[in-house]
């Protein structure tokens, strides 16, 4: 049984649905019994940072987080989910996550040229909204049994599909599993033993995303 964090924010039913489709189990829950005795655990989100951490303390689900990805259980991020993960948050003035690993999420800022040659000041809009390129990193971050590599059928470059305003800077550039280009070049997933996370979303991405949840699937048996 694959458990949904439902801590008031986040696009359960569309993730939902999309596992559902794909022959999973699953339960949308706030029960940190059910949460810890999953075989696999999304944390979906969609919102703002401060008022997330909010909903997950009053629902006291931190300590059942940090117990499923301590014990490397699969776990997978999505949007929000993802931004959770980190130390800090510019969004709402500043907000602590759950420092999962080290790292912050600042926001898009397009108020200087790319280059000393770019004349495009604020071509780029803020939210990134849409579809754009995932590029995968090296392999170090990548599981022993290729069988259960969350991005395993994916092609390089392939496209997805973004929603957001802030993206995670992770310190530890070995988390880094793809990097996109919007201005600059942002981390849009990380993975580390049986956790993915990632800034776009898999469930609205077309084959690519439910590619990436299928392996996910195959991960949680």
């Amino acid at each position: 049984m694959i458990a949904i964090i439902d801590y008031g924010m986040g696009n359960l039913r569309s993730v939902a649905k999309a596992l559902e489709n794909l022959g999973a189990e699953i339960k949308i829950t706030s029960s940190p019994k059910v949460i810890t005795s999953a075989q696999g655990v999304v944390l979906p989100g969609v919102g703002a940072m401060p008022d997330a951490m909010k909903a997950l303390v009053k629902e006291k689900l931190v300590k059942p987080i940090e117990k499923v990805i301590s014990a490397d259980k699969p776990f997978l991020g999505i949007c929000l989910g993802l931004q959770l993960l980190f130390e800090t948050s510019k969004e709402g003035g500043g907000s602590k996550g759950l420092g999962i690993f080290a790292g912050s999420v600042p926001r898009f800022v397009f108020s200087k040229p790319r280059t000393a040659n770019d004349e495009r000041l604020t071509a780029l809009k803020v939210p990134h909204m849409g579809w754009n390129q995932i590029k995968q990193t090296d392999s170090r971050w990548q599981m022993a049994d290729s069988s259960k590599n969350i991005l395993s059928g994916i092609e390089d470059n392939s496209y997805v599909y973004f929603v957001h305003s802030y993206y995670a800077k992770p310190k530890d550039r070995t988390l880094v599993a793809t990097t996109t280009d919007y201005g600059i070049e942002f981390c849009s997933s990380i993975a580390r033993g049986n956790l993915f996370a990632c800034q776009f979303h898999p469930e609205k991405s077309q084959k690519v995303g439910l590619r990436i949840l299928k392996n996910f699937v195959a991960q949680c048996k």
